[in-house]
């Protein structure tokens, strides 16, 4: 009978070592985590722009209501899409001659509110107890329109484009006349619905 010994168990084998094995695991969910930090650090400023720009606007949908039309709100009265001009029927000449008068209004946006701006200007003129408003913006390409007294009518300088003092285009060279405004008078203010228009076209395009 054979004599089997049994070999002396190595002192360094055995099951794998579990802490070995848990390292891995321990790294990936620090790094995940550090990741995870570093995102929300990174989205907490982008949240915070982003309410910036959009607090206007919040602010815009709670803010309550203006004040109502014929209000004076930062010196501009407006009824109705009129402006009130700040001159009055007997302030203007009594013999028609044109005189020009800066518009003003409040320039608004979502982000800013302006109050009492210049925002263009107008031809004036008193035709007895009525009044006569042109846009001075040449509706052939958007220069100024002057008043030349000696030859009685209204003139670019930019293109030569004339025009009586009835607004009407005495050559060519403009598309259509000048751009009449629509008037209000109320005793004796002056009420004027200010409008841009396209130039160089025929019709008369609200821009």
């Amino acid at each position: 009978m054979s004599d089997h010994s049994t070999a002396p168990l190595d002192s360094s084998s055995g099951p794998p070592d579990s802490g070995a094995a848990e390292t891995p695991r321990r790294n990936f969910v620090v790094q995940f985590l550090a990741g995870a930090l570093g995102a929300l650090a990174g989205l907490v400023p982008a949240v915070t722009g982003g309410l910036f720009f959009l607090d206007p606007i919040l602010r815009k949908n709670k803010a309550p209501a203006a004040p109502a039309e014929g209000t004076d709100a930062g010196g501009v009265v407006k009824k109705d899409g009129f402006i009130r001009m700040n001159i009055t029927l007997d302030a203007l000449p009594a013999d028609g001659t044109p005189l020009q008068v800066k518009v003003f209004d409040d320039i608004i946006n979502v982000w800013n509110k302006i109050p009492n701006q210049p925002v263009g200007s107008v031809w004036m003129r008193r035709i007895n107890d009525q009044v006569l408003v042109f846009n001075t913006v040449c509706p052939h390409l958007g220069c100024a329109v002057e008043h030349r007294a000696a030859e009685g009518d209204f003139y670019c300088p930019c293109h030569l484009s004339a025009f009586g003092l009835d607004g009407e285009k005495k050559n060519p060279i403009p598309p259509r006349g000048m751009d009449s405004l629509e008037v209000r008078q109320e005793g004796h203010e002056v009420w004027v619905r200010f409008q841009n228009f396209r130039a160089a076209t025929p019709e008369k395009v609200p821009v």
